[in-house]
């Protein structure tokens, strides 16, 4: 009788390799153990486990022209399936490395270490095939191993795009809300401000935008690294921002972008024009002039109904440190008015940016007036709304900031790409901004 072999030295370091390469990433990023290690397996690893795992005739070195062409089949293999795996990640806007390798991790070891049977001889040492006598497809052994094979390989498929394609709240310490159907129509009445989350709750910070000028004593026009404008270097952005771009009119804020060609402090010139406001510092040194830590931040925001190019943001970022991680996205509108995304970023061991987030779809986008999102930010957790209903939840405190954070409304342009050639100008319109604390 034959009985299951036992995994080689080559399956259990197949079966290893991924989780190492996520051990590995709480090294610095371009250490050159990480660096190594992580490519090995990405380019050799998922690939040569599922040849290991497919019918002997597929992996059998003697029915290729030679072993390089293994080689390359694995490699060609590997690199397929995490292509795969990093796009599903992205597509439900859940990508992250480690979650990657993750993912990847799982498969490769389940492929690596599934059993494999020995099949029995014929007499005389040769083993019956399938023209032999009395051999039929219904008793053929390598048919009757391929069964549980193929099996635990479309299980692990299976749990592959479980990992990739689900949403984040198939992760512990992350919640979606059940999305319910709405109308697109009536937008909600502008002084619902009230925190909708358990209180009690007081308020500390309140703008309605009611005077000719914009409050100073709440508002900078800037980024902490403001020097007689600024911008967001990190998105690759076109526009600079100006203190003019920013003002009250109408019982609103409106954020100007315009297309017009401005120097920047920077040395660089910037096709775009645009405002923004944050309640931290005028200047690099100065002190800023409002932080938080928690509390329910919420604002009424008129989403752009001409959204293409442009990239609203109602966020958080820390005081202290002048810039992210940390970061708490209430509300982004990438080039879109038909959702909206929520974020919550936090710091790595290796100093990198991991973050979670969830996109939230009305039925039908976000009509024209005022909608209001929110987040609560608790030490044990964090939950957006839109309009007063719960659409998103974190609740691993090892991840949620406990920092004092600044509050940031702003209208940044070209991103996620550059408006029509068309468009000249758009205006955020915010009716009011408040903050409340237990």
């Amino acid at each position: 009788m034959s009985g299951p072999r036992r995994a080689s030295p080559v399956r259990l370091l197949l079966g290893l390799s991924g989780w190492l390469a996520l051990f590995t990433t709480l090294l610095p990023p371009a250490d050159p153990v990480r660096v190594a290690v992580t490519a090995a397996f990405l380019l050799v690893c998922p690939g040569a486990a599922t040849l290991l795992a497919a019918p002997p005739r597929v992996r059998s070195a003697a029915d290729w022209p030679d072993r390089l062409a293994i080689a390359a089949f694995a490699v060609a293999l590997s690199l397929a399936i995490a292509t795969v795996t990093v796009v599903a990640l992205f597509l439900a806007h859940a990508f992250t490395l480690g979650r990657a390798l993750a993912a990847l991790a799982l498969l490769t070891s389940l492929l690596a270490l599934l059993p494999v049977g020995r099949r029995p001889s014929a007499p005389g040492g040769h083993r019956a095939g399938p023209d032999g006598p009395g051999a039929d497809r219904a008793t053929d052994p390598r048919r009757r191993g391929l069964g549980p094979r193929a099996a635990v390989v479309a299980g692990s498929c299976g749990l592959l795009l479980t990992a990739a394609c689900g949403s984040p709240s198939a992760v512990p310490g992350f919640t979606v809300v059940p999305q319910q159907a709405e109308a697109a129509g009536p937008s909600v009445p502008a002084a619902s401000d009230q925190p909708v989350a358990p209180g009690p709750w007081h308020q500390v910070f309140r703008d309605d935008f009611n005077g000719q000028t914009l409050d100073r004593s709440n508002w900078v026009t800037c980024y902490d690294w403001n020097r007689a404008g600024c911008t967001n270097a990190g998105n690759r952005e076109e526009q600079w921002y100006l203190p003019g771009q920013a003002s009250p009119a109408g019982g609103s804020l409106v954020l100007t972008a315009e297309r017009r060609a401005t120097a920047g402090t920077d040395g660089k010139a910037y096709p775009w024009t645009s405002g923004m406001v944050s309640t931290g510092r005028a200047s690099w040194n100065g002190t800023p002039l409002h932080t938080f830590t928690y509390g329910y931040f919420a604002a009424a925001i008129q989403p752009l109904q001409a959204a293409e190019g442009f990239f609203p943001a109602f966020w958080l970022i820390p005081a202290e440190t002048r810039g992210t991680p940390p970061e708490l996205d209430v509300a982004e509108f990438p080039g879109t008015n038909r959702f909206v995304d929520m974020n919550l970023h936090w710091g790595t061991p290796s100093g990198g940016d991991d973050r979670v987030g969830h996109r939230y779809h009305p039925v039908g986008g976000f009509a024209a007036g005022p909608r209001v999102f929110a987040v609560d930010w608790e030490p044990d957790g964090v939950t957006w709304y839109v309009d007063g209903v719960e659409q998103f939840k974190v609740t691993d405190p090892s991840i949620v900031p406990n920092v004092a954070m600044e509050l940031i409304l702003n209208l940044a342009v070209g991103y996620p790409g550059p408006p029509p050639s068309s468009v000249d100008s758009a205006q955020l319109r915010v009716d009011w901004v408040s903050v409340w604390q237990h």
